[in-house]
């Protein structure tokens, strides 16, 4: 084996757990870039393959960073106090 995932004949990509750090979160970077276009315009068989890889990326990623951090306007409750159309990223108090 070459290091990839190989389910059938389709390559799932190299164990996410088998990445560094700077690796993962480029892989996260790419299939979330990737995500809409897949969405839209992917074969249900692609669509399927970009669904399970990005579970895969994205249980490593928090695995490994079970303390990340939450913005509190992330959550329900600070979703309701922000204003409409009001966006607010980690860091940002939300009000």
């Amino acid at each position: 084996m070459n290091g990839h995932d190989e389910r059938g004949t389709t390559m799932t990509g190299v164990d996410p757990s088998r990445l560094d750090d700077q690796q993962l979160m480029k892989e996260l970077e790419t299939i979330h870039r990737t995500r809409h276009d897949t969405l839209l315009y992917g074969s249900n068989d692609a669509l399927r393959a970009h669904n399970e890889r990005m579970a895969q990326l994205e249980g490593e990623y928090l695995r490994r960073n079970p303390r990340r951090l939450v913005s509190a306007a992330r959550t329900r409750e600070g979703a309701r106090e922000r204003h409409c159309g009001e966006s607010v990223t980690p860091g940002q108090s939300g009000t």
